[in-house]
């Protein structure tokens, strides 16, 4: 008997440490090694940026807003860009890749493939991990209207303004990031960014959104955006 009783002694221990080992991957390994991943995709961007690796294609529409020429087509799984969001901390910036592919994430924030590309006419669409793999989102739901968030892709500074959100929806509500996105108070076409992320934190039977408008554009030889400035 009391040797049984020492194996479910045994066994309880040895479920128990994989459980904690598990959490503690979960919880605090996996964002290290998403962290590491991010840095990285930064570095390797403005090392391309560096030597002039920004392609473009002929001049977009500038009618109404301005905007800079139209970027070359985003390639899957390839950064393309940085955002940074003042309002989650000025240390705050994360690599935007092409698609949301689940390897995509890992690596950062992902475009939704088919909406507009950064700057242009359209909802320029970008979803994040709210819990793992870094944690990009983590703090999301303390996005207010007037925020700035600011992208670069090397060659000019975006920054838009919050309008609405953050407004909680179903995973199958698509229409958010259509090019005029249902339920975000835009009446007419514009040049829009939508964020969106899992709700609750640690679950994902639910979204979170936030919609921005493009406020300004400036080239990167200008300097950082005031957004951007302490």
């Amino acid at each position: 008997m009391r040797s049984v009783i020492r194996t479910v002694s045994e066994l309880c221990l040895t479920v128990g440490t994989v459980i904690v080992l598990f959490v503690v991957h979960v919880l605090f390994w996996t964002g290290v090694e998403a962290d590491a991943v991010m840095d990285d995709e930064i570095d390797q961007l403005q090392e391309q940026w560096a030597k002039g690796g920004v392609r473009t294609t002929a001049p977009a529409d500038t009618s109404g807003t301005a905007a800079p020429p139209k970027p070359a087509a985003y390639r899957d799984g390839q950064a393309f860009a940085i955002m940074y969001i003042p309002r989650l901390g000025f240390t705050w910036n994360k690599p935007v890749l092409e698609g949301t592919g689940t390897s995509t994430l890992k690596k950062g924030l992902g475009h939704y493939a088919g909406t507009a590309q950064l700057g242009q006419k359209g909802n320029f669409s970008v979803a994040g991990h709210r819990r793992t793999y870094g944690d990009p989102f983590k703090d999301f739901p303390r996005l207010r209207p007037g925020d700035a968030v600011v992208l670069t892709d090397g060659t000019t500074w975006f920054t838009y303004r919050i309008d609405k959100g953050p407004y909680k929806t179903v995973p199958t509500d698509v229409e958010v990031i259509e090019p005029l996105p249902r339920n975000s108070g835009y009446t007419r076409p514009g040049r829009y960014l939508t964020l969106t992320t899992c709700e609750p934190e640690w679950g994902h039977s639910h979204r979170l959104i936030v919609w921005a408008h493009l406020d300004s554009t400036q080239p990167v030889e200008a300097g950082k955006p005031a957004a951007l400035r302490r």
